[in-house]
């Protein structure tokens, strides 16, 4: 008796971790989103799609680096097919620099509107759509209830979202499956090349549900994250160079 309820158990918890977006190994060979070593964090090992993702970029160059982790994020979506929907209150980006991320800004679907409660609503609605790749909402702020509902559409729908939350205030508690932090590194330059080298971040999982947070430094380089090892850089790229990462 005593290893039936431990087998349910188990059953139960394998059943709640893949509703929130935890998938097994053994039914996903291939990774939608591969992140090294990163991906460790993760339960199962496998970035949790079908769920929403929390990023925080207060500052204007946060957000820069943000714009351009969470683009590399969504092109590895976008591989497989379908759209993705971009909605912001105040949009920066400019859309020909996603190519840099394997994204064609024409399947791109940008949504702006002027107050955040159309935004939040916006993206709950493109949650719904289950042939978009990606959701990614700019929005300031989101409560707690709010992202619930949004986690509650994509256990349905499996489409993934990502919110960059731009205010400078203290971030509330949310029902988002990842909580991130992705700061700038300076590039570097391959000797007797000008220019400027490949995008790096500091990237910090401050949150994971059922996994283990953890901090990294990254570079997107021939079309795709990699871990970078050793003393990078610690000064911010000049915003100008920071379009989208």
């Amino acid at each position: 008796m005593p290893g039936v309820k431990a087998d349910i158990i188990s059953q139960l918890q394998k059943d709640i971790l893949q509703m929130q977006g935890f998938r097994s190994k053994l039914t996903d060979t291939v990774p939608d989103i591969d992140l090294g070593p990163v991906n460790t964090a993760f339960p199962n090992g496998i970035f949790p799609t079908g769920a929403v993702h929390e990023f925080l970029c207060a500052a204007k160059e946060h957000a820069a680096a943000t714009t351009g982790f969470v683009s590399a994020l969504a092109g590895n979506l976008m591989r497989r097919g379908g759209a993705c929907i971009w909605i912001s209150v105040a949009r920066t980006l400019f859309p020909p620099s996603l190519q840099t991320f394997g994204i064609a800004p024409d399947r791109v679907i940008f949504i702006d509107v002027q107050r955040i409660k159309d935004a939040l609503w916006t993206l709950e609605e493109a949650l719904k759509c289950e042939g978009i790749a990606a959701v990614i909402a700019e929005v300031p702020e989101i409560s707690f209830t709010q992202s619930r509902r949004l986690q509650l559409v994509v256990e349905q729908s499996k489409v993934t979202g990502f919110i960059l939350r731009t205010s400078s205030r203290s971030a509330n508690t949310t029902a988002c499956v990842t909580r991130w932090k992705i700061t700038p590194l300076s590039s570097e330059l391959e000797d007797g090349i000008p220019g400027v080298g490949f995008p790096r971040w500091n990237v910090d999982l401050l949150k994971v549900r059922n996994g283990r947070p953890g901090t990294w430094k990254m570079e997107w380089a021939e079309g795709k994250c990699v871990v970078i090892s050793g003393d990078a850089a610690t000064a911010i790229i000049p915003e100008r160079q920071l379009k989208v990462g």
